[in-house]
């Protein structure tokens, strides 16, 4: 197993929708029921609803709609997170590089889909978050933050985040090619290493900087001023 990822549990995975819409709901309901190792446990129409029954129910992954009435997705991305043994969120949106979508990835959020991507892109969030990663590769996580965090700016100012402090010379390099959206295969080639050694590295940043996966790495690498908008 990855260095950068936890130990998964056995059962299937807890899903829990949140969305103002019913009908959106019901879809989701249906997909994801569908598969053998997936169970819906329960479903609120707003982020209020959301976290009053997510402190009785547990979940592995929440489905969470952004644009919500009551309590938004970002600030109920941003609660449900501060507390004890918190889920993992995927933000859902009907907008290509919604603000309201960057701003719960930078609350905790591990991944960004739009609402129609096709059910395998889905399906395939779903498993991958649960098992601790992070949803980098559709192209429309890599379009939001791509967005924000475009190529190193060679000019940029040294970085005065405690975080990065922490880390040595060759683990900044590795966050900056993560920050770039590079996979480890592509950050193995670029710095001439084997792809278990970058695991290693990305392992340690992950618990040095005290980021939940590679989507916060991102986030991190950008408002560190490792990578330039």
């Amino acid at each position: 197993m990855s260095a950068d990822l936890p130990e998964t549990t056995a059962g299937p995975i807890r899903v829990f929708l949140v969305d103002d819409q019913q009908m959106v709901r019901a879809g989701f309901r249906m997909l994801v029921e569908s598969q053998d190792d997936m169970v819906v446990v329960g479903e609120a129409g707003d982020g209020g609803e959301a976290l009053e029954k997510l402190g009785v129910t547990t979940a592995d992954v929440v489905l969470m709609d952004v644009r919500m009435p009551r309590l938004d997705g970002v600030e109920t991305t941003r609660r449900l997170l501060a507390t004890a043994d918190a889920p993992r969120v995927i933000v859902l949106t009907t907008f290509d590089l919604d603000e309201y979508a960057f701003a719960a990835i930078r609350a905790g959020a591990s991944a960004f889909l739009l609402k129609d991507a096709a059910p395998p892109d889905l399906l395939g969030a779903i498993r991958a978050v649960r098992a601790g990663d992070a949803v980098v590769a559709p192209s429309t996580t890599r379009r939001l933050l791509d967005h924000f965090a475009a190529l190193p700016d060679p000019a940029a100012p040294a970085t005065s985040d405690d975080r990065i402090a922490l880390l040595t010379e060759r683990e900044v390099e590795v966050l900056t090619l993560i920050a770039r959206g590079l996979t480890n295969t592509e950050i193995a080639a670029e710095l001439v290493v084997a792809e278990t050694t970058v695991k290693t590295h990305v392992g340690r940043i992950l618990a040095k900087t005290g980021s939940r996966d590679r989507v916060q790495l991102v986030v991190l690498g950008y408002e560190a001023g490792l990578v330039r908008a």
